[in-house]
């Protein structure tokens, strides 16, 4: 148990020092250098303004082409249900790992959708809506869940629900990651760009955590 717990505190520090690196960077860009507050997946004084759903000046004035545009309205569906299967957790996992890993996972991506939105809206391209539709959002691919097997999940309890939480985010995280590879090699933003580095990065680590634990269970 010892173990396991070393394992997801070692995966947590490594999603905490790549979303701090992302908010360096997207600092950096912003004007003078000014400070605005996943994973590590993560106070409002240290967030990068295009944390906010409005335009900032930092993410209107980027570059940007089509692959950062579809990277930023595949992936806010995607987190939202990544969000979604984490909320579960708390009254659903059997095991103190798997609360662990679904906190992590909801830490990191609840600040990754606003920053999407706020460089689509500063983009002039519409948010994806919330709702239903973020179940198919992606048919068949991206690693989304369907409706079916959110529900299911929903229903499950114990360690059933932590085998299928972990089953069901490995192939969730592994779309992710496909996404985040395109965008870093066919992507133009370089915030965007960098997200899509923190995203391998962290969710590549989350996976191998997963895997292990799934491999003791």
């Amino acid at each position: 148990m010892s173990e396991n717990r070393s394992l997801i505190r070692r995966t947590t520090a490594v999603a905490a020092a790549v979303a701090a690196s992302l908010v360096l960077a997207a600092c950096g860009g912003a004007d003078g250098g000014a400070t605005a507050g996943h994973g590590g997946h993560t106070a409002p004084s240290s967030r990068p303004q295009s944390l906010s759903p409005t335009a900032s000046p930092s993410a209107a004035r980027g570059q940007h082409n089509a692959a950062d545009v579809a990277f930023a309205q595949m992936m806010i569906p995607h987190h939202r249900q990544a969000v979604e299967m984490a909320d579960l957790a708390p009254t659903r996992a059997g095991s103190a790992e798997v609360k662990q890993l679904a906190e992590a996972i909801k830490k990191a991506q609840d600040p990754e959708i606003r920053t999407l939105s706020g460089w689509l809206t500063a983009w002039g391209e519409q948010v994806p809506a919330t709702g239903a539709g973020d179940h198919s959002a992606h048919g068949a691919g991206g690693g989304m869940m369907t409706a079916e097997e959110m529900d299911r999940l929903g229903k499950a309890s114990g360690k059933a629900f932590d085998t299928a939480f972990m089953e069901l985010m490995i192939k969730h995280h592994e779309g992710a990651v496909a996404m985040a590879e395109t965008e870093r090699t066919q992507g133009a933003h370089p915030e965007a760009k960098t997200m899509a580095e923190a995203i391998i990065s962290s969710q590549s680590a989350e996976i191998a955590t997963m895997k292990e634990l799934l491999g003791k269970n």
